[in-house]
């Protein structure tokens, strides 16, 4: 019986299903008339369909060359185009008939993400229904498709709807949607050149890091810098703990691996507040609202938001301080 028994889903199955719907998007632009930008839509999430789905196949040398093709089309330029859907008066009305029912599919997510993270790490019989070792992606992205049909099944919107609104979306989001991804990439390629060991050298020259709070501080505010440099803390994660976060905190002075990790990933998000780098985040609200002046929009959303990360940071110092080291 076990070997006819479904292998678990694994990462390269939430890969599958970020692929096909990447392929569906450019296929969907490619016949949007309305959009005179249409063929570098179709070749832009073309391209990262086929990332996605052979991504895996193709070697190093064709997938950076599928990075730099991303790059250049996205520097040329996306365009908007305008799917089939509904009106901002019928959105409204549906909004006033179903009331606070309709965060449920948005519920649902986080929900089937936990869920399947704890029944693959926490039960004898998880891993044969998902693989552990990347149990919370693979819940997200299961998640996703549970909401997204649990929505369909409830509203029976047109068979295109739920394709047609993400594209929609990620066209207002347009290139920004892909930078968490090619800046953690840039961060693992610090990493492998060498810059966290650079950096860590400059902190021990340059700051008396003997004693614990000082060792968390450099780090947390090192996080947070970086991140404003780069613009995303998934590209300052890899430098910043090899340079002072392992090294340091963990080895050095006996801090805990996890503790220390998730707070400083923490601090550097505070970054992210601060910085028009981050511009997946921060210009997100001013192109999803489609404000006039965008530039003005993306200062004003960066000084909004400064006065909050600064406390956080002080917050994410003091808290690493305290239960980075439960001894």
């Amino acid at each position: 019986m076990n070997g006819l028994a479904a292998p678990p889903l694994t990462l390269a199955h939430a890969y599958l299903l970020g692929g096909l719907f990447f392929a569906t998007v450019a296929a969907l632009s490619i016949q949007d008339k309305s959009n005179a930008r249409r063929v570098f839509n179709f070749l832009f999430w073309g391209l990262l369909a086929l990332s996605f789905l052979a991504g895996s196949y193709l070697g190093d040398l064709a997938n950076g060359g599928l990075a730099l093709a991303l790059a250049l089309v996205g520097a040329v330029g996306l365009g908007q185009g305008k799917p089939e859907t509904t009106s901002s008066e019928e959105r409204r009305d549906s909004a006033i008939k179903r009331g606070d029912l309709l965060f449920l599919p948005a519920l649902i997510i986080p929900a089937v993400a936990l869920a399947g993270t704890l029944i693959a790490k926490q039960t004898g019989w998880g891993p044969s229904l998902i693989d552990p070792s990347q149990a919370t992606l693979i819940s997200l992205a299961l998640g996703a498709l549970i909401a997204v049909l649990v929505a369909v099944l409830w509203l029976r919107p047109p068979l295109l709807a739920p394709l047609q609104e993400g594209r929609r979306l990620i066209d207002a989001v347009g290139w920004a949607a892909i930078l968490p991804q090619m800046l953690a990439s840039l961060g693992a390629v610090f990493l492998t050149a060498g810059v966290g060991a650079q950096v860590g050298h400059l902190f021990s020259q340059y700051m008396p890091l003997d004693t614990r709070t000082m060792a968390v501080a450099a780090y947390c505010v090192g996080m947070a810098l970086f991140t404003i440099v780069m613009g995303n803390a998934f590209a300052a994660f890899p430098v910043m703990t090899a340079a002072v976060g392992l090294p340091i905190v963990v080895h050095q002075f006996g801090g805990d691996p996890a503790r220390v990790c998730a707070i400083g990933m923490l601090a550097g998000f505070c970054g992210t507040l601060m910085t028009p780098m981050a511009a997946n985040f921060n210009v997100v609200p001013a192109n999803l609202l489609e404000l006039p002046d965008r530039k003005a929009a993306l200062n004003g959303v960066i000084r909004a938001q400064i006065p909050t990360a600064v406390p956080l940071l002080i917050a994410n110092i003091l808290l690493m301080r305290v239960l980075a080291f439960p001894s």
